[in-house]
């Protein structure tokens, strides 16, 4: 345990991105890759979605480190969809010694109000599980080679990681406070990369620089920009004019009325526009100076070939 892995050399690896650009599919299989050979990932949720349980064709996964699936050379993945009822229960009894009280509170609903008049306890609790997994030993060895952590979306990552700020707010000595000191600690150490995964597309690349520069202002790192659901380019040379459409149906033994061309024109016209702006916000992602993977699109959806696919991919630069 404890060997890296080529250019991934951290131990946890929290992924965000804006909804819908595929974050969980790249969580999954970078703690995929991270497992092959032999290595034990820990893949970690917080937003209550069942979102892993899904990907692998599994039911709801319970509050428990359960492995969900192996890899090549022995390699194992763990998953752990954390519950922050379960966690503040389990807060209570290792800080409080309180066991069956703390469950009677449960029952009467003060977890789920403690959780919710102070959000920023339940961001605490999240990552201080996260945490706990990641340092956590065995024997003098580490128990996990890395945890992976599918986390919120870019629009509240700041805030879910930025625990000291929601700490002082809530207590300035004592246990919380000990633990969200640890917890920022380690989110601003070398041990912790944060991955943003973006599409090629407006509002997901704004999102990625956002979130990007309030990452650097809080002092944590961004680790790589990962592009999902790259396309390749469809028309070589950048160009298709109607000569060449013609030329290219005959070629194809296919006749070339002129509705046809003049319909293909616009269709390529498009896809030449679409790319001259996927150029464009590349080009913006390359300029914050960020390491970038591109990820290929799945036609077949993210399925278990998708996903080692995808794991191949992202480690193999």
């Amino acid at each position: 345990m404890g060997e890296h892995v080529g250019d991934w050399p951290e131990r946890l690896h929290v992924v965000t991105g804006k909804g819908g650009t595929g974050k969980t599919s790249v969580a999954a299989a970078l703690a995929l890759g991270l497992a092959a050979g032999g290595r034990r990932t820990l893949l970690v949720e917080v937003e209550g979605r069942q979102g892993i349980a899904q990907l692998f064709g599994l039911g709801p996964l319970p509050y428990a480190e359960r492995r969900i699936t192996t890899t090549s050379g022995g390699g194992e993945v763990r998953a752990l969809p954390v519950d922050p009822e379960e966690a503040l229960l389990e807060y209570l009894d290792m800080f409080y010694k309180l066991g069956a009280a703390g469950r009677a509170l449960r029952k009467i609903g003060a977890i789920d109000f403690a959780t919710t008049i102070a959000p920023g306890l339940r961001d605490i609790l999240l990552t201080g599980k996260v945490k706990e997994a990641t340092t956590r030993s065995h024997e003098g060895r580490r128990v996990y080679d890395a945890v992976v952590l599918d986390a919120p979306p870019t629009g509240r990552i700041g805030r879910f990681l930025n625990v000291t700020t929601e700490t002082a707010k809530l207590a300035k000595v004592g246990p919380i406070k000990t633990q969200s000191d640890g917890v920022a600690s380690l989110l601003r150490s070398p041990m912790t990369a944060v991955h943003v995964v973006t599409l090629l597309e407006e509002m997901p690349v704004q999102e990625t620089l956002d979130a990007v520069d309030e990452l650097a202002g809080l002092g944590i790192r961004t680790g790589r920009i990962i592009l999902n659901g790259a396309r390749a380019p469809l028309l070589a040379g950048g160009r298709a004019s109607k000569a060449e459409i013609r030329r290219g149906l005959a070629a194809a033994g296919l006749s070339a009325p002129a509705a046809l061309v003049n319909q293909l024109a616009v269709e390529a016209q498009a896809h030449l526009t679409r790319r001259e702006l996927e150029e464009s916000l590349r080009h913006d992602l390359t300029e914050r100076g960020r390491p970038m993977v591109e990820l290929p699109l799945l036609p077949d959806g993210v399925d278990r070939a998708g996903l080692d696919l995808l794991a191949a991919r992202l480690l193999s630069v």
